[in-house]
């Protein structure tokens, strides 16, 4: 059965807009929706702005952006996207907080760019969930939850939760976004009309490319290892990651046999155990949340797999 996500004509998202928040990162966030629907010729995201507090919110450099929704208002968002700059440790607006935990129980998908992750760590939303934040605030968030999955990427998307580290890397976590609503082609149609035409890998510069890391250099096989990378906690079908690519899944198949030497969900399994082992080393969660965070349906099944994959059970290596 594919489950990739459809978006609907008019795909509701919010961007909340705390006072100070960076113009550069929101813009990079909203413009490709926007470009999406003028491309498209019709409005596939119903955009809307929130403000943190009043009618308005001014950014960084003195933008000032008028709010066309309100919090506490209407909860018939798909995605509410939290953009934020300046000391977002500070932000302690209970207010803002409890609406995030309301849209998080409706099953709304919430979102942080450069300071909004920290946003959504203090509302108490991201416990068991991958993410990333703005290295400017990565140091002050570890010390504050030093039980929180933060990786140095560019962006992360684990389930319901997309954290991106803002500057110009929304573009490539709105192409990520876009290419499971819309396909491939589409989403390549969008990020040339920025000039946007190296798409960045959610892992980014903190780490070497897809390219170096896995000896390939095959587009077909990187599109569906980011994928992958996109999807460690709610796994891909193969026919959805051949979807994404724009091939067959026995075509995909063949080219990560020869590519990589394995099948395409051996690689992704073997993806999964390695983000899981790392968990086990660096994080305190329990190993039923790290199995959960790494895709597995219950602790059980991932000790088992993670034995098989590297000879020692979870338990033993961190101890």
């Amino acid at each position: 059965m594919d489950n990739t996500v459809i978006s609907k004509p008019g795909f509701r998202v919010g961007f909340l807009l705390i006072d100070g928040f960076a113009l550069m990162s929101y813009a990079a966030a909203v413009e490709p929706l926007r470009a999406a629907n003028l491309l498209a010729a019709r409005a596939l995201y119903d955009i809307r702005h929130i403000a943190a507090v009043g009618a308005r919110a001014v950014s960084s450099s003195g933008a000032l952006v008028e709010a066309t929704a309100d919090i506490g208002g209407s909860a018939d968002y798909d995605l509410v996207i939290v953009v934020a700059g300046g000391d977002p440790a500070a932000f302690r607006d209970e207010r803002v907080f409890q609406w995030l935990r309301h849209l998080s129980r409706r099953g709304v998908r919430l979102g942080g760019v450069s300071g909004g992750p920290v946003i959504l760590a203090s509302a108490g939303l991201m416990r068991g969930r991958r993410m990333t934040v703005h290295w400017e605030h990565a140091a002050v968030l570890a010390a504050i939850s030093p039980a929180l999955m933060i990786e140095r990427s560019l962006y992360v998307i684990d389930r319901d939760r997309l954290t991106c580290a803002g500057g110009t890397a929304p573009l490539d976590m709105m192409h990520a976004l876009l290419g499971e609503h819309h396909g491939a082609a589409f989403t390549r149609q969008v990020s040339d009309w920025f000039m946007h035409t190296e798409i960045r890998p959610s892992g980014g510069p903190q780490r070497a490319g897809l390219a170096e890391r896995h000896g390939t250099n095959n587009p077909l096989v990187i599109q569906a290892i980011e994928a992958m990378e996109n999807h460690i906690a709610d796994p891909l079908e193969l026919g959805q990651l051949a979807h994404l690519a724009d091939i067959s899944a026995r075509q995909l198949n063949r080219l990560f046999r020869e590519k990589l030497g394995q099948s395409t969900m051996k690689f992704y399994s073997d993806l999964r155990l390695e983000k899981a082992r790392a968990l086990v080393a660096q994080s305190p969660l329990s190993l039923t949340e790290i199995a959960l965070a790494a895709g597995f349906a219950g602790s059980a099944h991932f000790s088992h797999s993670f034995r098989r994959r590297f000879g020692v059970a979870p338990s033993s290596l961190r101890r």
